[in-house]
């Protein structure tokens, strides 16, 4: 187990960087914003970011931290936690076992046809992912398998 206060956030970003390389599960005590007891999390890291600068009237700075995003093996779901809130770390050798969901980007769609019914029904099937593989059937009473 490394120590953060112990080394330099260099040496700390190095060793995270070469576990995402790698793809090797970190084990890290995280110390949320505003409490007071650390939580124990293994977490598998998707990327390391930076969050922007913002420069207030008064001359301070705010923001320019890192954050861990990661999927979170006790949740088992995408996390971020920031690397200041990072109190101690382990590097392990074992692999990585979550999915991590892909990211959605949003893509704008033909225009809408106006003269097919048919055509128009599938365009707006297509418009919702998660129903795009929908296709129409008849109901037929004595069907056995739509009985609740």
């Amino acid at each position: 187990m490394k120590n953060t206060a112990t080394q330099t956030t260099t040496k700390t970003l190095a060793d995270l960087y070469r576990a995402l390389d790698r793809q090797h599960a970190v084990t890290i005590t995280y110390l949320k914003p505003g409490e007071t007891e650390p939580t124990v999390r293994t977490i598998e890291i998707a990327e390391l970011r930076t969050t922007s600068v913002k420069i207030h009237k008064d001359g301070t700075v705010k923001g320019g931290g890192i954050i861990v995003i990661a999927m979170c093996r006790l949740r088992g779901e995408a996390r971020e936690f920031h690397l200041s809130g990072v109190l101690a770390y382990t590097v392990h050798r074992m692999a990585y076992v979550l999915d991590r969901p892909e990211p959605t980007k949003y893509v704008r769609p033909a225009p809408a046809p106006v003269n097919d019914a048919q055509a128009l029904f599938f365009y707006e099937l297509a418009r919702d992912q998660d129903d795009a593989d929908y296709t129409p059937r008849t109901l037929i009473q004595s069907d056995a398998t739509l009985a609740a």
